[in-house]
């Protein structure tokens, strides 16, 4: 029997709730109508789900929220109320509630969202209770491209692992550069879709109206141009995934069609009326706060939680203990090879800019300056000079000179780097002011200034 609080200050709701939930069997129900009370009923009880009123005198629904996660206590919020509010489900979701649901509410649509919610929580009851290590994952073949050994990103593998199974929709988010693609390609290789087509698609970078052809296909003459019938990519991942990255830039026209293929598995290709049925597990991902872009009109609510039925979190890097120094060594040897290098390891110097920076860019951020260092690099252990300027201007508090050095002007530490890399590029100046980050113009003044 799950354990399940109701907070309502209406005793017409808490009467309809608990003869709903008491008429399933599963449920043991507990009914409060007194909202001063919860905080120390929850502290003193333990329960696996809460359906929360927001709108309470006294103690609100959103303060019951606060106390939540101040407490540290993992219980699922299911937010009820009367009123259609974007901004008071923003709050809600920022505080932790699982989902958020409207008045009166439906018994169907309450059901399978307590069922997820519960199923949501013995997922990361099951992982935080596992001893974490890359030999505790079952499929660590889909995670050999994501370099790393952070407890908290291994965590986040088990339960990958565990989403990859369902045939749920997955949205995943995080910041630019933390490698949303290598996790949505994990899921695909562990689903049971594993040996059919991953198609992976970047929606910021069509136009809108681009997309929908691009998207659902057209017929001949659908359109100027359209000589042909054209599948789309719903058609071509037929069984399989697409991974549609940067979910957040499609109009709100694409977004209604997209619900449907969500919700009824079918489509119109552009210039069509006749429906396609098409069989695909979409994995959506973001950089944006998508619960904002609700609150601003730009995305559909009911798309949101459609595509949220599985969240996950990516990281950004700075918060990876360990993992910088980790990924630089792997990027170090990586593209030492490539170039032909036989550079073995980071100065100290190096390390210390490296941990020192919060990198915007993330992984991706890593990978080019240690790329951009590489090449310049003409000793056997990658020295701090040969970082990009525009990184070392960002880490100035450690940047010291490196042991027995002497300490030179601005001017001629321009000169060494830029002679270095003509160096490099047999003196093509129009290389060389590509890796320095300049124009070719500003190069050739240089040139002049330095009489190089």
């Amino acid at each position: 029997m799950k354990r399940v609080l109701v907070i309502d200050d209406d005793q017409a709701i808490l009467n309809y709730l608990n003869i709903v939930l008491m008429q399933e069997g599963r449920f043991q129900v507990t009914t409060l109508e007194d909202s001063e009370q919860a905080c120390e009923i929850i502290r003193s009880q333990p329960y696996d789900i809460l359906l929360l009123d927001m709108d309470m005198p006294e103690v609100t629904g959103l303060d019951i929220l606060r106390f939540l996660g101040k407490e540290k206590i993992a219980l699922p919020a299911i937010v009820l109320t009367g009123v259609e509010d974007v901004e008071l489900a923003v709050s809600a979701m920022k505080l932790g509630a699982f989902d958020y649901l409207t008045k009166p509410v439906d018994r169907d649509h309450l059901l399978g969202v307590m069922q997820k919610a519960l199923d949501h929580l013995a997922i990361k009851q099951q992982v935080l209770g596992e001893v974490v290590s890359l030999d505790s994952l079952e499929h660590q073949h889909a995670f050999k491209d994501i370099i790393t050994g952070n407890t908290q990103m291994l965590r986040l593998f088990q339960i990958v692992e565990k989403i990859a199974r369902t045939n749920n929709s997955v949205l995943v988010w995080g910041e630019s550069g933390t490698g949303k693609e290598l996790i949505a390609r994990a899921i695909h290789d562990i689903s049971r879709r594993r040996d059919k087509k991953f198609i992976a698609v970047n929606a910021g970078v069509f136009a809108n109206e681009l997309f929908a052809s691009e998207f659902f296909g057209h017929t001949k003459g659908a359109f100027s141009g359209a000589g042909s019938e054209k599948r789309g990519f719903l058609q071509e991942a037929h069984q399989g995934t697409l991974f549609l990255d940067e979910i957040g830039e499609l109009s709100l026209p694409i977004q209604v069609k997209l619900l449907r293929v969500l919700q009824e598995g079918e489509f119109f290709p552009v210039g069509s009326t006749r429906n396609i049925k098409v069989d695909v597990r979409i994995i959506a991902a973001t950089n944006k706060n998508l619960m904002e872009e609700v609150k601003r009109g730009n995305f559909r609510k009911d798309l949101f939680y459609r595509l949220n039925i599985n969240s996950i979190y990516l990281p950004p890097l700075r918060d990876r203990e360990g993992d910088i120094l980790l990924l630089a060594n792997h990027f170090l040897q990586h593209f030492s090879t490539l170039s032909g290098k036989k550079i073995s390891n980071l100065s100290k110097q190096v390390c210390l800019c490296l941990e020192s920076y919060d990198f915007p860019g993330n992984v991706r951020e890593l990978m080019n300056i240690i790329n951009s260092a590489v090449i310049v690099e003409s000793s056997a252990e990658l020295q701090q000079k040969s970082l990009p300027h525009y990184f070392l201007d960002n880490v100035a508090e450690c940047a010291v000179p490196e042991a027995g050095a002497t300490m030179m002007s601005l001017q001629e530490v321009q000169l060494q780097h830029i002679r270095r890399v003509l160096r490099f590029t047999d003196g093509n100046r129009t290389q060389a002011a590509k890796i320095l980050g300049i124009s070719r113009v500003s190069l050739i003044n240089k040139i002049k200034q330095f009489g190089l």
